[in-house]
């Protein structure tokens, strides 16, 4: 399948995305954020541990941290070995940008996978505690933005990888529903 970057519109708003971001790339407390931030989304890390922590604080929420675990291996299974394997979409450099050494998956650049994991969790982390919605939604925000900084990830990947992780996570809520 033809990946979706072959359409100019996309080009540009990859281009613009990345002109965006390079003014920030540089700044010791920028590079330091999305460093961390993308590491901590390598294999949903960051998600795995908010989900056991919460898990921690009674026997209800230790039911849902491993529903969440689950979910989350769902939804990667869905993701990188699905999804991906539809679009071959190269990524924007080679192994990454060399100011920020972090890991390079091998899979299809499209979509991005942290990004999708990153806005699963946060929508199922905030199915029953609303008020704290814009934090996971924020961090989501971070880690999912982490990709495209980086340069692992053109912008696009990121922006659909969030959609898959949005779309996934009403589906799992709606199969297997919080209690």
């Amino acid at each position: 399948m033809t990946p979706p970057a072959s359409a100019p519109a996309v080009r540009r708003f990859d281009d613009a995305f990345d002109d965006g971001l390079e003014r920030f790339r540089g700044h010791p407390a920028a590079d330091h954020v999305f460093r961390v931030a993308t590491t901590l989304g390598d294999f949903s890390v960051i998600w795995l541990l908010v989900g056991a922590g919460y898990g921690l604080t009674s026997a209800r929420r230790a039911d849902r941290a491993l529903r969440m675990a689950i979910l989350l291996g769902a939804e990667s299974l869905v993701v990188n070995q699905g999804l991906k394997r539809l679009f071959r979409r190269t990524r924007p450099t080679e192994s990454g940008d060399e100011r920020y050494p972090v890991r390079r998956p091998s899979t299809s650049s499209f979509p991005s996978g942290h990004a999708s994991s990153a806005f699963f969790a946060a929508s199922l982390l905030s199915e029953r505690d609303r008020a704290l919605a814009p934090l996971w939604f924020s961090l989501a925000a971070v880690v999912a933005t982490s990709r495209a900084y980086v340069r692992i990830h053109h912008g696009s990947d990121v922006v659909a990888g969030a959609a898959v992780g949005l779309s996934l996570a009403a589906v799992a809520k709606r199969l297997w529903p919080v209690r």
